[in-house]
């Protein structure tokens, strides 16, 4: 898991570093230290974390005038036993609504695994803005479980959205790319 690097192309277009409503402002990465790890994995040293033990972010992009951010994650989501979810809500995207965001694009390709509880920190996200939540390129086995706990009642996820080539999109254009492709399906 040291190799897997957050994706990286678009630094000359944002930097959650040098972004003062991120929560990573003013921190400064190491390449040759690694000190997070994922059980007895250690992660690349770019990877943030919200204070889940499992689950870690990388806060790609963001455009406060068009009101969304692009987060890549990594890691197991696990809301049965650590309950991921509430440090996901409580210390990273509430303060990203209190600062005007209200899509929220998340990149699951490195989820592993997710175990679900309850919805309630869902809905409560969903409630909380006038956007949408949209998770892309999860595993199947990680939909399986989203399935199973009905996530697709506050989330879009699935279909198109698992099929998106986000890398080879400029970041202030990947929101329209999204729109479009959710008008062609309906969920």
């Amino acid at each position: 898991m040291h190799k897997i690097e957050p994706f990286y192309l678009w630094r000359d277009h944002y930097r959650s570093e040098e972004d003062p409503y991120s929560n990573t402002y003013g921190k400064e990465y190491s390449e040759l230290y690694y000190t997070d790890k994922i059980y007895n994995y250690v992660i690349h040293p770019q990877w943030d974390s919200f204070g889940s033990e499992t689950l870690f972010y990388k806060q790609l992009f963001t455009d406060y005038d068009e009101h969304f951010v692009v987060i890549e994650l990594i890691g197991e989501w696990n809301d049965a036993i650590n309950n991921d979810v509430m440090y996901l809500k409580t210390e990273l995207i509430d303060p990203m609504i209190e600062a005007g965001i209200e899509n929220f694009v998340l990149i699951m390709e490195n989820v592993l695994n997710f175990h679900s509880s309850d919805d309630d920190y869902y809905a409560e996200w969903k409630e909380e803005i006038d956007g949408e939540i949209i998770m892309i390129n999860a595993l199947p086995h990680v939909l399986d479980e989203m399935n199973s706990l009905r996530l697709y009642e506050h989330v879009l996820y699935d279909g198109v959205l698992n099929e998106i080539n986000w890398r080879v999109q400029k970041p202030d254009l990947i929101l329209n790319h999204l729109n479009s492709s959710l008008e062609q399906e309906e969920f």
